[in-house]
């Protein structure tokens, strides 16, 4: 009886939100069913977030997040809002499309908790945390490790897990988010998804994914979030999402994250059992899993120097991040890294075709925040940091202690002000972003918003930037995420980069090819295609020469008397094997600006040791074109 007048109480509680109800703007988006033409094919990009969370994660609510979905999505829009902390906060320009992707796993519990009555709280856990929530943040972030712990050992309080408890209170929450999502939808203008976080861990191992629907209020009803209570493969949720789509109609997909903390979980060359990987279970997680998150607050997956020392640009946000796994429960070795980055992924999705005829790994990417302060911040000199807890503040949170559990080992300075997801869409609308993301025309950045088109054929040259090269991409090639069938001769690509309007200009342009040879071995090569103040700068013992360095620390600022504002160029592969499977994206840098730390340094007057980097090449990683032997 009293564990279900505490249901009743928390639910109670959840109807007075902490903060952010009072503000609800009503009608601020048109409806859904609002026509928006589309184009003939994609000719703007649009910039958002796959991956934010509100004061309904229980471990954002814990570290101190005290914003809602509204709240959130008024933020991305362009408004100003008032962090959790009280802060003013605003982007200098807004995101074109958010996916609040509140965990799903105690979706909404512990603000529940924090609001239910002391006296009706029986188990002894909830009843620890109620009190070291309201017992001042110390105790609050306290109770945040403790929870993500319990969560990684699987030993949650029944409340908080079982289902018959949770349904009443992760319904409710739901319903509250839906409204939300819906009145902030826009479309033409703004868009605004309805999505999760599953928080799959074995052990202490990222197994993360987001999940994205495509669809309206009217099917995003019909059901609830998955919890990965119980399991650690993914296959459970792909059941779900299967469920989803029979019953509904409607379209779902998933998108996995910091591969970089798996301990080589998230890329396996097997499948989860440890098992010869069937073309069967290749053909459902390329299916189910279109997109991979490359790059985010918690360090850049990318590549590492471990399995590529021959790039001098891999390992960029790898700090912290590649010696153990999200919890810090297990360090990780060496033999575990090729599964922690999305180029080995590239490179194994390869070796698997060749052996089962389907390719797994054959995704694109796109970046997000991951921010748990429910600001979609990927700005340097506009950083609010993981967790309220560290906001902007003279306390100097890069030297501060910045662990996701009771675990040591990472500190602020570990973490990046990183990333946005840039998608080729033909319209500003839920179905045209879902469906680039599901051809997988889209792009990754690590905040600077630069525009970068890639289109791979047989026949691409010279001439062909003088003239309308975009519509020559999209009738004689394929753009980023597309796949080139066996022709005579060698593939060329169209790459162009423009900078970040507001931003930096650029250093280079890279094309990274990836193949496997007649005995199924992969390969990598960084190719230089096109880089700035080429009169001056050569390739030299095969380096190309460096950009040079404005950056001034002492000011956090720097000048854009190097680089190029645009880059462009027809390469065609030099050394192309057309019995070889391959893969090619292209890597765009910056020139070296200051970093999020710079910034603080400077803001508040603080002292850091000599050797915290202080400054950064920014980049963009495109979707990848895949070559097929006939």
């Amino acid at each position: 009886m009293r564990k279900s007048v505490l249901v009743a109480a928390v639910l109670l509680a959840s109807t007075a939100m902490v903060s952010g109800c009072d503000r609800i703007k009503q009608a601020v988006g048109r409806k859904s069913s609002v026509a928006v033409k589309n184009t003939a094919y994609p000719e703007r990009v649009f910039w958002g977030d796959t991956h934010l969370h509100t004061a309904n994660s229980p471990d954002a609510f814990a570290f101190g997040n005290r914003l809602l979905p509204e709240d959130a999505l008024r933020f991305a829009r362009g408004e100003e809002v008032t962090s959790s902390t009280g802060v003013k906060a605003k982007l200098e320009r807004p995101l074109d499309f958010l996916v609040v992707s509140d965990h799903s796993d105690g979706l909404g519990s512990m603000m529940d908790l924090y609001n239910a009555p002391r006296m009706l709280i029986s188990d002894p856990h909830l009843l620890r945390w109620y009190d070291m929530m309201h017992s001042g943040q110390d105790g609050a972030s306290k109770a945040a490790t403790e929870i993500i712990d319990a969560k990684a050992n699987n030993s949650l309080p029944p409340e908080l897990i079982n289902p018959a408890g949770t349904e009443k209170r992760m319904r409710s929450t739901w319903e509250k988010n839906i409204d939300a999502v819906e009145r902030y939808n826009e479309p033409g203008k703004f868009t605004a998804f309805f999505g999760f976080e599953y928080t799959l861990m074995e052990g202490g191992n990222n197994l993360h994914r987001n999940v994205i629907f495509r669809d309206g209020p009217d099917k995003a009803r019909q059901t609830l979030p998955i919890t990965s209570y119980g399991t650690t493969i993914p296959d459970q949720l792909w059941d779900y999402m299967d469920a989803y789509e029979k019953n509904t109609g409607g379209k779902v997909l998933a998108i996995p994250h910091n591969s970089n903390m798996s301990n080589g979980l998230m890329f396996m060359m097997t499948d989860p059992s440890g098992g010869p990987m069937t073309a069967a279970y290749a053909r459902r997680r390329a299916a189910h899993e279109p997109v991979v998150e490359i790059t985010q607050i918690k360090g850049d997956s990318e590549a590492h120097p471990f399995m590529s020392p021959n790039d001098e640009f891999a390992g960029y946000g790898t700090a912290g991040w590649d010696i153990g796994n999200l919890m810090m429960t297990e360090p990780t070795t060496p033999d575990m890294q090729p599964g922690n980055y999305v180029r080995e992924a590239l490179k194994r999705g390869l070796m698997i075709e060749q052996n089962t005829g389907v390719n797994p790994y054959k995704f694109g990417v796109i970046g997000s925040t991951d921010s748990h302060t429910a600001l979609s911040t990927a700005d340097d000199n506009n950083y609010f940091g993981k967790f309220p807890i560290v906001e902007p503040s003279n306390h100097n949170r890069a030297l501060e202690e910045q662990n996701l559990g009771e675990h040591k080992g990472r500190v602020g300075w570990n973490y990046l002000a990183s990333g946005y997801a840039a998608v080729w869409a033909t319209s500003n609308t839920r179905e045209a972003i879902f469906d680039a993301m599901m051809r997988r025309e889209v792009y990754a950045t690590t905040g600077p918003r630069m525009t970068v088109r890639f289109f791979g054929g047989w026949d691409f040259k010279a001439d062909d930037l003088k003239g309308d090269w975009v519509k020559a991409g999209y009738t004689r090639g394929v753009p980023m995420g597309g796949e080139l069938k066996a022709r005579k001769g060698a593939p060329s690509f169209i790459v162009s980069a423009l900078k970040d309007p507001i931003g930096a200009n650029l250093d280079r342009v890279q094309v990274v090819k990836g193949w496997t040879d007649k005995d199924g071995k992969a390969h990598e090569k960084v190719f230089d295609v096109v880089w700035s103040n080429p009169e001056t700068r050569k390739i030299s013992g095969g380096k190309l020469a460096p950009v040079g360095d404005t950056v001034d620390v002492a000011t956090a600022s720097y000048q854009n008397t190097i680089g190029a504002p645009t880059l462009a160029t027809v390469w065609t592969d030099p050394e192309f094997d057309a019995s070889q499977r391959a893969f090619y994206y292209v890597r765009v840098l910056e020139i070296p600006t200051p970093n999020w730390v710079a910034y603080d340094a400077v803001r508040y007057k603080l002292t850091l040791p000599g050797d915290i980097p202080l400054k950064q090449q920014e980049r963009a990683y495109t979707s990848a074109i895949w070559y097929t032997p006939s």
